[in-house]
């Protein structure tokens, strides 16, 4: 099986838009400018849909297509060994180089009393704490959003398992799998987020099973509806009780970021056929640039307008934060892909390689198309 044109794009769209709204998830705040003391009125409601219900969904969502695109070719076509290099390469090398190298900003920083109270107390950590913040052993990193990333690669080296229990006893796997994720105050200590494991197994079981994932495209407006009508009932719910939140309602937080995955693949059903959302699927390897990079640039701002803001203007920097991240993340995406290019496809995993040539493939194959009306060769005609 292969992912075709449509499917791959809104794929890319996919990773874009979540990745974006992971950023609303991570901007800073105290205790003196939380969304649920609704200091703010409808703003502060705001904060919690967009960073406590809608987006969410967004790490079960990425972890699904990751687990769908490692067994996009079938079992037989697998090779354990291999995915193993790759993914050291394009995963775990990243995280590593990106969560020390903050760390390593950061330890020398607080050495001068900089950075104290934003990150973790490095230089006062024990030993098993210190390696936790480097390698995310048993907590999160010091580049929080990168517990994704170790995740990742802890679900990549179960992988055979995996699929061979959906292979075998998919209900049953996935069942189990689902109700670990959704329950509140357990955990697994294998993963350091329940959801990514279930939706990374859901994926292999779309792969394996050659789901159609298309099929449903025709609920696209109602699919879509019911998402954010659900995430805008949940985020009501969150903003009354919060940051505290009844069993319930965390139950039904966890059980939406999981579910949800389905709400954004239908809205990318109709968002892909639109410019811009043909366009944000062509940014590649902007995406992972984002993940990675925008949590110590959030920190950053925030330690910055705590020493220069007065009282009161909390809406001013979540909203200036927000626009600036993705100003500057996206300026300095294009600058290091074109000044150190060999530097950015270490970072990001050779994804812009990949994207390149892709970009490459599909104007070869255009160019040949176009040219005398007739289909460009493939190698074997040549």
């Amino acid at each position: 099986m292969t992912v075709d044109q449509n499917i791959s794009s809104r794929i890319n769209l996919m990773r874009i838009l979540l990745i974006s709204g992971i950023v609303f998830v991570h901007v800073p705040h105290d205790p003196e400018t939380s969304p649920f003391l609704g200091l703010n009125g409808l703003f502060d409601w705001l904060r919690v849909f967009l960073g406590d219900s809608l987006f969410r969904i967004g790490v079960p969502c990425l972890s699904a297509i990751s687990g769908y695109l490692l067994f996009q070719r079938g079992w037989d076509a697998f090779d354990y060994a291999r995915t193993l290099r790759s993914k050291a390469k394009t995963v775990l090398l990243p995280f590593l180089l990106w969560n020390c190298g903050l760390l390593a900003v950061v330890l020398v920083s607080q050495r001068f009393g900089v950075g104290v109270g934003y990150f973790p107390d490095l230089w006062n950590a024990s030993t098993r704490e210190f390696l936790s913040y480097a390698f995310a052993t048993e907590g999160l990193p010091v580049d929080i959003p990168l517990y994704f990333l170790r995740d990742l690669v802890v679900c990549i080296i179960l992988s055979p398992v995996l699929a061979f229990l959906v292979r075998r006893y998919a209900a049953l796997t996935l069942a189990i799998l689902f109700v670990l994720a959704i329950l509140p105050d357990l955990t697994l200590g294998i993963v350091l987020k329940k959801s990514i494991l279930f939706s990374f197994t859901l994926g292999i079981f779309l792969a394996l099973n050659r789901q159609d994932l298309k099929a449903l495209d025709r609920f696209a407006a109602a699919g879509t509806v019911g998402m954010l009508a659900a995430a805008v009932l949940l985020s009501v719910g969150l903003y009354r009780t919060g940051p505290n939140f009844p069993w319930g309602l965390d139950l039904a937080r966890n059980a939406l970021s999981i579910l949800g995955a389905g709400g954004f693949w239908l809205l990318s059903a109709f968002v892909i056929r639109l410019r811009i959302g043909q366009r944000l699927a062509a940014t590649g390897s902007l995406s992972f640039w984002i993940f990675c990079a925008h949590y110590p640039l959030l920190v950053l701002m925030w330690m910055v307008w705590n020493r220069m803001a007065g009282e009161g203007q909390y809406p001013l920097f979540y909203i200036g934060s927000v626009v600036a991240s993705f100003v500057i993340l996206t300026a300095s995406n294009l600058l290091v892909s074109r000044r150190m290019p060999a530097f950015y496809e270490v970072l990001t995993g050779s994804r812009g390689r990949k994207a390149k040539l892709s970009a490459a493939a599909k104007s070869y194959s255009s160019a040949g198309s176009a040219s005398n009306g007739k289909p460009a060769m493939t190698q074997q005609q040549r």
